[in-house]
């Protein structure tokens, strides 16, 4: 109970794990939707500020959607792997697919897992001062200082300018010329005293055209194209009493100069580079700051859409290789499996391919291989043994079935091993008799082993019929084996012989004598006869009885003489029907007290036989159903029917029936010479007419008649007979009659 329960349960646990996987596939798709879709709202749920989310929130919604999607591709692998172990010679039974799978996508998502946590956590906590309001002011506060000082330099300029007009204003209203060495040199002092580079007072003419009044220009630039209309625009207007601008390098201020309609003094100062340079990169870092500070959301979900990404590609790459390496670990071993599936099926000549790699799995490969040579070597060894056996076995079993002689072989507990169809035929066991006792079989063949003799005469019932087997019996240590022969047509051929030789002597001995006493008697009886007046009768009764007893001799003296040398039959073509017509016609007309009938159809191939012996065996046939009939006590009128009449495979059939008193207990020897159940009987009648049906190579056979009496059928070969039509024997002739031997009879009268 406990082994076949294992494979069912097995296979239970089997369908059941088909049924769930497909189950939890599609419930981990649908978390990993779920999540993915949470996440998108929790993402964009808030737009309007971009201002990092925080990294718990991060880092649970990265690990939120990193597990289902490794899950998933965790079971698309599992799919994977065992549909390939399904295609693989090992079929359902090979898991080495799965469990690849599962070990390395266990190595590689926990870790890919964790490692994803950390860094994302430490990206956002690092992040996350840059993006806050002390990283913004700090860089804030740099950019305004390097703004706020170019600011005051712009602002130093303008108010020189102005004071330096107010100055230069204040000399040419106390009589110095503009042209003057003494204005230039003043114009020298105040320039370079309020730390300008260069100035120029201009004059703009109503057509817009610049006029240089006074210049003190060491960088030798026109003065014309620092001017800027727009400023002089902005003077004019009264919005401003000076214009202060950044020219690129330096910073440039544009007044009014006294109370001259339009005239304006330019001023510039040249800037330092390195001053200048700072504010440049304050202003691009701080504008940098901003933007990535517009964009840190953005560059977040970058990060750790891109850290998802990674980590899914990481344990997808993981679960290839698994699938990879099962590939490459499987596929010898599933050809192992198969060449021992066909090893096992008998195919020998299998071999599995060699790996090249001298491992464990090419030295597993390289034993299978040797081994495989050695199982075929070993049998094409026994193949040959085994043909070589059963060649003997061959020959033996056609030797014993072509011997007569019936061959038993039995073991130690006399059990029979094997028979050939001679010991069948003679023994008729039944079905199958080996393997079964030999006491079961043949009792009478056991009772002989438990002697010492090797040689006995063993008379034995088969198939109704009583049988003298001769028996050798030769012993080994495995066993016995009995060997006999049917000597029972023998015996009765001797016993015939020896009748027939009994019966030629009988009758050379009697016949001679026998003319002398009986022409004697009839002498006495003419001479005497008449003179012995007185006599009552007396005389004539007795030579009347020497004569009739010497006529019953002579009878019986031509009946030995007939069984000794019976002529041999000269075959022709005769009506069957004619010839049993008139025989049982002749035994009407002697009988008339008794009933006989003739059952034949109209028109009868002609019977090739010798029409005078066929005749006397249906008469001594006619002639025991009569006297049987007669010695039956009341009952039934006597009734003897003859019926002739065609069967299968060319056979004539002769039917004689009675209801008379039926056969003797010693049914198997009535054909035996001199074997009579009658007073008067000689015991030669059958014997003839076994011999007249045995010469026209027929069999005999009797039987029971239904109601009573008996059924003697003779069958005749008409095919055989036929290639003997004008072919005759003769007298010197003893093989047989037309110089063919008629086939020898068994008890039931069958040819062999």
């Amino acid at each position: 109970m406990d082994v076949a329960a294992k494979p069912l349960t097995d296979a239970g646990a089997t369908r059941g794990r088909l049924s769930i996987t497909p189950f939890v596939e599609i419930l981990v798709l649908g978390i990993a939707l779920a999540v993915l879709v949470t996440s998108y709202f929790v993402v964009s749920g808030n737009t309007g500020s971009q201002r990092l989310l925080t990294p718990p929130l991060v880092a649970l919604l990265l690990v939120g959607n990193l597990i289902p999607l490794v899950a998933l591709i965790v079971l698309v692998g599992r799919r994977v792997a065992m549909r390939r172990a399904a295609r693989s010679p090992l079929g359902g039974r090979a898991r080495l697919h799965v469990r690849l799978v599962a070990i390395f996508s266990i190595l590689a998502s926990v870790p890919t897992i964790f490692v994803s946590i950390v860094a994302s956590l430490l990206f956002q906590y690092g992040v996350e001062f840059w993006f806050s309001d002390r990283a913004r002011g700090m860089l804030e506060n740099a950019s305004a200082i390097a703004a706020s000082g170019f600011s005051d330099l712009q602002d130093r300029v303008g108010a020189n300018t102005e004071a330096m007009s107010i100055d230069l204003a204040g000399a040419l209203a106390e009589g110095v010329p503009i042209d003057s060495q003494t204005f230039f040199n003043y114009f020298l002092v105040q320039t370079t005293q309020r730390e300008l580079s260069e100035a120029a007072i201009v004059r703009q003419t109503a057509a817009g055209e610049i006029i240089v009044l006074a210049i003190l220009n060491p960088y030798e630039r026109l003065i014309e194209e620092q001017i800027n209309p727009a400023a002089i625009k902005q003077l004019t207007s009264g919005r401003r009493k000076v214009v202060v601008e950044d020219a690129g390098g330096r910073v440039r201020g544009l007044t009014r100069f006294g109370n001259a309609p339009d005239t304006y003094l330019y001023a510039a100062r040249v800037v330092d580079p390195v001053l200048l340079e700072r504010r440049t990169r304050a202003e691009s870092v701080l504008a940098d700051y901003k933007t990535l500070t517009e964009r840190s959301r953005a560059l977040q979900l970058q990060f750790n859409v891109a850290l998802l990404l990674i980590s899914v590609l990481v344990v997808g790459l993981a679960v290839w290789a698994a699938l990879e390496i099962a590939d490459r670990l499987v596929r010898p071993v599933g050809d192992l499996v198969k060449a021992a599936r066909d090893v096992a099926e008998g195919d020998l000549g299998t071999r599995v391919p060699t790996p090249r790699a001298d491992d464990e799995i090419g030295t597993l490969a390289t034993a299978f291989n040797r081994m495989t040579d050695r199982l075929q070597e070993q049998t094409n060894a026994l193949v040959d043994a085994n043909a070589e056996s059963e060649g003997r076995r061959a020959l033996i079993e056609a030797v014993m079935s072509g011997v007569t002689a019936g061959v038993l072989s039995i073991d130690a507990d006399r059990r029979i091993r094997l028979i050939n169809s001679s010991a069948m035929a003679l023994l008729r066991p039944g079905d199958a008799p080996v393997g079964k006792l030999l006491a079961e079989v043949s009792p009478e063949l056991d009772a002989v082993l438990g002697g010492e003799t090797r040689e006995d005469i063993v008379q034995l019932t088969s198939g109704g019929e009583a049988r003298t087997l001769a028996v050798k019996i030769t012993r080994d240590e495995a066993g016995q084996v009995l060997t006999f022969d049917d000597i029972t047509q023998q015996l009765l051929d001797q016993r015939r012989a020896a009748w027939s030789d009994v019966a030629r002597r009988i009758a050379h001995e009697i016949k001679n004598p026998l003319t002398p006493i009986q022409l004697a008697a009839e002498r006495l009886q003419r001479r005497y006869g008449k003179k012995i007046e007185s006599d009552d009768g007396t005389f004539a009764k007795l030579t009347d009885t020497i004569v009739r007893q010497v006529g019953d001799l002579r009878r019986m003296v031509d009946e030995f003489s007939s069984f000794a040398r019976m002529p041999k039959p000269i075959f022709r073509a005769e009506s069957i029907i004619d010839v049993a017509r008139q025989t049982l016609f002749l035994h009407e007309v002697a009988k008339p007290e008794l009933q006989f009938r003739f059952d034949a159809p109209d028109t009868l191939p002609p019977l090739v036989c010798d029409r005078r012996q066929l005749g006397q065996a249906l008469t001594n046939l006619v002639k025991n159903a009569v006297e049987a009939v007669e010695a039956r006590e009341g009952g039934d009128p006597g009734e003897i029917v003859m019926r002739v009449h065609e069967a299968a495979d060319a056979q004539l059939m002769i039917e004689v029936a009675d209801n008379g008193v039926g056969l003797p207990a010693e049914r198997e020897r009535i054909v035996e010479p001199y074997m009579t159940t009658r007073s008067r009987g000689t015991g030669l009648g059958l014997a003839i007419v076994k011999k007249i049906v045995e010469e026209h190579f027929g069999t005999m056979a009797f039987a029971d008649r239904d109601g009573g009496g008996t059924v003697v059928t003779l069958c005749f070969d008409t095919a055989t007979l036929e290639r003997l039509a004008g072919t005759g024997g003769s007298d010197e002739t003893e093989q047989g009659g037309a110089g063919i031997s008629p086939p020898t009879p068994t008890k039931n009268g069958n040819a062999q």
